[in-house]
């Protein structure tokens, strides 16, 4: 049981670490909003996350750790990229594309999935606690 707590949570660390560079990339874009020809910042990770969980539909078990993976996940190797939006959508005359209400919209929508994230990691970290009390009774 407590491997299985601690595996649901390996991709858990790795989307608060896209939700922590996404919400950098926000404020970048929300304090470069009056820059000329700045060009907002995007953070994809959840397509490259989609995509990894898709891909493997074949999973073998391992016995002993010689063997060699089937279907394993590695949620290390899925890459947070952070790019620049350069559609030719331009917000205003001088070139830059940053539009503040949907800045902060983002940013409220990242905030309260980082929020529930790092609930989630305590409620298994809570049930990792009470599993190590129980047992010592």
């Amino acid at each position: 049981m407590l491997e299985r707590i601690l595996y649901r949570t390996m991709p858990i660390e790795k989307t608060l670490d896209a939700s922590l560079l996404r919400n950098e990339a926000i404020s970048q874009n929300i304090s470069n909003v009056d820059t000329p020809n700045y060009k907002r910042k995007t953070v994809a990770f959840e397509e490259y996350l989609n995509d990894s969980l898709g891909r493997n539909s074949i999973r073998g078990t391992k016995t002993d750790n010689r063997h060699i993976s089937i279907g394993e996940r590695n949620f290390d190797d899925i890459e947070i990229k952070v790019g620049e939006d350069k559609s030719n959508f331009d917000m205003r005359l001088d070139g830059n594309n940053v539009d503040i209400d949907s800045e902060m919209v983002l940013l409220a929508k990242n905030s309260i999935k980082y929020d529930t994230l790092i609930q989630r990691i305590s409620s298994d970290f809570r049930r990792i606690k009470s599993v190590i009390n129980e047992g010592r009774r």
